[in-house]
């Protein structure tokens, strides 16, 4: 009797073993495309006769050679998250969601705005951050919800669509910080185009005074993400987006409303990407300028694409995209080389991952879509 239950409790451990293995072979895939990016990373470098080894070795300090640099890695890579959050909450949905830099944009705007305004000098800052933070994330979202009312009520799609208004809002940012005639956002005072500076009590607090600073919107979007896995994964809401990311006609004779599904997914995508920009305005550089945030929408789509659109795995992707950033230029400084290396090596980690049928096959990573060892309802336990 002792021998059977050990033989069960063994192969029910072997179960679980191989359920996590098969589980997890998306994340191979990931982890084989950032490893033959830097492979070819490393060729590239030794073509213009530098060693790649010390080349890396430089990116690695920059990136966490000490504690300040660790922690101006980890400020770096906050942005990042917002961007990334908000796109793979679109895709999960079946929605394309190229206007992150736009939401990131216009919540950035709205945050420097608000935060600049007079009233909130006389606000605590219990009230003035919140505030802020909400104001970008209330920018976000109008301009993330636009697309997908275009999306139900006139078929327009949000590719087209969400690319469109990153030029709207980037040209109309644009005219708004640099104008001086009129002036619209611009402060006077300084000789670079900007908004003015924000209200002392509307600065997040700062964890490490690093560069750029470690502040308490890493939290924020670290927390976010475990929020967005939850409603994903165990509510009636996440179950909606998954149907109709998978089967938008399926969904719809299941009873769902499909329309509504996508506006708030778009609406909620901008509001990640909204509340990112503002903890930007809020935590590091206290003003919106219009070239804060150039490509972090588009970078936002390799790092979601890299995490799988896992929200949780998010958080390590985009750390890790924005810590070699933050590491390019001591590897420029003692490598003498391009910091542009570091946007090659990240561009073919998007290659691969986006192809990554090239790493399934260099790597012998199996193509799964269903898990074989969970029970089947028809043929039994595999």
């Amino acid at each position: 009797m002792a021998s059977g239950s050990s033989i069960t409790r063994a192969s029910g451990q072997l179960h679980r073993a191989l359920t996590e293995i098969w589980r997890l072979q998306p994340l191979y895939v990931s982890l084989y495309a950032i490893l033959l990016s830097f492979i070819i990373g490393g060729v590239l470098i030794s073509l213009i006769g530098v060693n790649p080894l010390t080349a890396y070795w430089a990116l690695l300090r920059g990136m966490a050679g000490d504690a300040d640099r660790l922690a101006g890695s980890l400020a770096r890579s906050v942005p990042f998250i917002g961007s990334a959050l908000a796109l793979a909450f679109a895709f999960r949905a079946g929605l394309f969601n190229i206007g992150a830099e736009g939401q990131l944009l216009a919540g950035g705007i709205t945050a420097a705005y608000v935060g600049a305004l007079s009233w909130m000098t006389n606000l605590p800052g219990i009230l003035a951050i919140p505030a802020i933070l909400l104001a970008g994330t209330l920018g976000g979202t109008i301009w993330g919800g636009i697309p997908g009312v275009l999306r139900t009520k006139t078929g327009a799609h949000e590719v087209i669509s969400t690319i469109m208004l990153n030029s709207v809002v980037l040209f109309a940012a644009r005219w708004m910080v640099g104008s001086r005639n009129p002036v619209v956002l611009r402060d006077t005072d300084s000789t670079v185009p900007r908004t003015k500076p924000i209200s002392d009590n509307a600065v997040l607090p700062e964890l490490v005074d690093s560069q750029p600073t470690l502040h308490v919107g890493l939290l924020a979007l670290v927390g976010m993400c475990f929020v967005v896995a939850f409603v994903l994964n165990r509510t009636n809401f996440g179950f909606e987006i998954a149907t109709v990311g998978l089967n938008p006609h399926a969904a719809h004779y299941a009873g769902i409303n499909v329309n509504r599904v996508l506006v708030w997914a778009m609406a909620a995508s901008g509001a990640f990407a909204g509340l990112a920009a503002a903890s930007e305005i809020s935590g590091t550089s206290g003003h919106f300028q219009p070239g804060t945030f150039f490509l972090m929408g588009f970078d936002g789509i390799a790092i979601a694409l890299l995490a799988r659109t896992k929200p949780v795995a998010i958080i390590a992707a985009a750390v890790l995209w924005g810590s070699m950033l933050a590491g390019a230029p001591l590897m420029q400084q003692e490598a003498n080389m391009s910091i542009d290396v570091v946007r090659i090596i990240q561009a073919l980690v998007l290659l691969f991952v986006a192809a990554d049928a090239i790493v399934r096959y260099l790597f012998r990573v199996k193509d799964i879509e269903q898990n074989p060892f969970q029970t089947s309802t028809v043929g039994g336990a595999i």
